[in-house]
């Protein structure tokens, strides 16, 4: 399918068509990227515990830098989309440009403040002392990674945006092959490779992220898919990046929200013992799984409503995001159904000579699996929120479920009645129906609707516009 075929779909076809063919290419690439996780969890669980232990608590660090520059990404993802409905394939290009170099300024900053703060925030989260050392060194290599792992993120993200899904399977089907044949040779090492452990993981996923991102590059620069890049692109652009910082800021707190949420959360868990956060790993992890689909869906329902927005076509935007809330809805329902018959099973398949953390995370998996088809429509609905350009919206819904819901009844359930653990897994279900009842109450108003960037502020585009005459881009 060529651009012309992909975008008459987009904006005209068959909506379900075209959420089916954003989507599929879409879920297999994120089930590509647990490869990445479970790759190195599969050969450093061969070290011993504290090796295991040593990379489980660089995850949240890292996370959390990752999702404070996320938001550029969501600015670049939603502001592509939009412009390539509006037909002005020019500041498609312009936009893509402008969003790798701050994507490119910002990842080294964070990336060398994040190497320089790395002890610091080991001894904050009270890392036992055999597994320092292990975890400073793979979380500063994971640091001095943050510039690929950032670029290779906003290419995907643009990719989305003008509705070219596969190319980014392509890529990250190959280097997470190399990542599972590199681990091995630098974790326990052959012929003149040295042993490194811990470190030896970090470097193999620091090499492919490098190879990966390196190849996104190369493809904007062709030009064949859907994005072409110039070096004089990369000028800056004080104008245009002023409009992506502010609408990329909440994208940023939301996903920096939903990353702190996550720390906190796992410090009340801690609390409660190891059963306890053994069964909360578990779940968290089965969790993550089940979400795959939904999470492929709720992104291929993004690049259609900005799609579409752009275009003018605010109808058939909001009935692509309420088609996708709806197969959402269906199918995380039906794998919860699933899980509630199989959850012992489930549990068992990662812990499976532990019969008190098997019937805790079965437990858990039967409580917060009631209600996952709530989280299928909060995805689909928020994806809708940000590619409209409302990012203040999906940073409001993720403030309220986090710190307004979930954590405060988690704490109260948990600490201040007899359901004790069982009181932090009610919170889940009981959070992830309120906010899907909110984010539906929001989105019927149909405010959103009146959002559209391309229309917002002729004055920049003008300017853009000369920036991009001037630059010999068109």
């Amino acid at each position: 399918m060529d651009k012309a075929q992909r975008q008459a779909l987009f904006l005209s076809g068959s909506i379900p068509r075209a959420l089916l063919s954003l989507a599929v290419p879409i879920i297999l690439a994120n089930v590509l990227q647990t490869g990445y996780q479970l790759t190195d969890a599969f050969w450093v669980g061969r070290l011993g515990a504290a090796a295991v232990a040593a990379i489980s608590v660089s995850f949240p660090v890292t996370f959390l830098v990752i999702a404070l520059g996320s938001g550029l990404a969501m600015a670049g993802a939603t502001l592509s989309s939009q412009y390539m409905g509006a037909g002005r394939q020019d500041l498609v290009n312009h936009v893509a440009a402008q969003t790798m170099l701050m994507v490119v300024v910002t990842s080294v900053l964070f990336g060398a403040l994040g190497y320089v703060l790395a002890p610091h925030l080991l001894t904050l989260l009270g890392v036992a002392p055999e597994v320092y050392a292990n975890a400073l060194g793979f979380l500063r290599v994971s640091f001095v990674g943050i510039l690929f792992v950032f670029t290779y993120a906003m290419f995907q993200a643009l990719m989305r945006g003008v509705g070219q899904t596969k190319v980014p399977l392509i890529i990250v089907g190959a280097t997470v092959l190399l990542n599972f044949l590199l681990d091995p040779l630098f974790i326990f090492g052959w012929g003149p490779i040295p042993a490194q452990g811990v470190m030896g993981a970090a470097f193999a996923t620091l090499i492919t992220q490098a190879l990966a991102s390196i190849a996104g590059v190369v493809v904007f620069l062709r030009g064949r898919h859907g994005i072409q890049l110039t070096w004089r692109g990369f000028m800056p652009d004080p104008v245009y990046l002023k409009r992506a910082f502010f609408l990329g800021v909440p994208g940023s707190v939301e996903l920096s929200t939903r990353a702190l949420g996550l720390m906190i959360m796992s410090f009340l868990v801690a609390s409660f013992g190891t059963v306890t956060i053994a069964a909360y790993g578990v779940g968290s992890n089965i969790l993550q799984i089940v979400t795959i689909p939904v999470m492929g869906l709720s992104m291929a329902v993004s690049t259609l409503v900005g799609q579409n927005v752009g275009a003018g076509n605010v109808e058939r935007a909001s009935q692509a995001a309420t088609l996708g809330a709806f197969v959402s809805f269906i199918l995380l329902t039906a794998i919860g159904a699933i899980a509630w018959l199989c959850a012992p099973s489930l549990v068992a398949f990662f812990i499976p000579n532990d019969s008190a953390v098997i019937a805790e995370g079965a437990r858990f998996i039967r409580t917060m699996c009631l209600a996952w088809g709530g989280i299928g429509i909060q995805l689909c609905i928020v994806s809708a929120f940000r590619a409209s350009g409302n990012m203040l919206m999906s940073m409001v819904i993720a403030m309220v479920s986090q710190w307004m819901i979930q954590f405060p009844l988690a704490y109260v359930l948990g600490k201040h009645t007899s359901l004790q653990a069982e009181g932090l897994w009610w919170s889940f279900p009981v959070t992830n129906v309120l906010v899907a009842l909110v984010s539906v109450a929001w989105f019927a108003r149909g405010t959103w609707k009146a959002k559209r960037l391309t229309e917002d502020d002729r004055q920049i585009s003008k300017i853009i516009d000369n920036a991009i005459a001037e630059e010999g881009v068109r």
